[in-house]
């Protein structure tokens, strides 16, 4: 599938109060918890619902703990991952497959999860492998479309890593297409942006989605 896509690519201000901050959250998140609660109390009542009952009664406090998590990318610069190189004269192609993710579509705040891939072009200097799965995390953990995520993974490897070519390809499966709407439960979306001499260079562009695509 992936190797398809090659010709398509050319009122006042809140109080706030901290939440405990789950493993693998960056420190300084914020969250407004009494009104991101009663947003929930509200939307449980909307449905016909009661937020007392005991099934029911702790739920507000979940989900706004659930959505602090989901969204710390808003308060992360994903910059900071790309921040530490390390100086290599290695000039061939930096590919990391398979990096898992999940994000929520800014559309109807459902889930939407799968793999990323990257490859780049160093330019003297390399980075840390997790630190790429770390800034694809930076950026799907806040309201967004799959289109924009991927662009923006790769505009990054290019503006803080100075590279010579970025692409980046992710598939995934949304829960709006899934469990709503037109319910197809077996579809994957696939995006990818190309950047530098990938783009501009045919062959360079075909040996990354070739590594990208291998044993696939």
């Amino acid at each position: 599938m992936i190797a398809q896509i090659d010709d398509a690519i050319l009122s006042g201000p809140p109080s706030f109060e901290a939440i405990t901050q789950p493993p693998g959250v960056p420190a300084g998140l914020r969250v407004d918890v009494a009104r991101a609660e009663q947003a929930v109390r509200d939307l449980l009542c909307a449905l016909g619902e009661d937020p007392t009952r005991e099934g029911l009664r702790d739920t507000p406090r979940r989900v706004a703990k659930m959505y602090r998590e989901l969204f710390a990318g808003l308060d992360e610069d994903p910059a900071r991952h790309l921040s530490r190189t390390f100086a290599e004269q290695y000039d061939e192609i930096v590919v990391l497959r398979d990096i898992h993710f999940a994000s929520l579509c800014e559309h109807h705040l459902l889930p939407f999860m799968g793999r990323a891939h990257i490859a780049y072009l160093p330019n003297d200097r390399v980075v840390g492998l997790s630190k790429l799965a770390r800034t694809v995390d930076a950026f799907a953990r806040r309201p967004q479309v799959q289109e924009r995520l991927t662009s923006q993974v790769a505009d990054a490897l290019m503006e803080h890593l100075n590279a010579r070519g970025a692409m980046v390809v992710i598939e995934s499966e949304h829960l709006c297409m899934k469990v709503r709407g037109v319910n197809k439960p077996e579809s994957v979306m696939v995006t990818s942006a190309v950047r530098g001499l990938f783009r501009s260079d045919a062959a360079a562009r075909a040996e990354a989605m070739t590594l990208i695509s291998r044993s696939r």
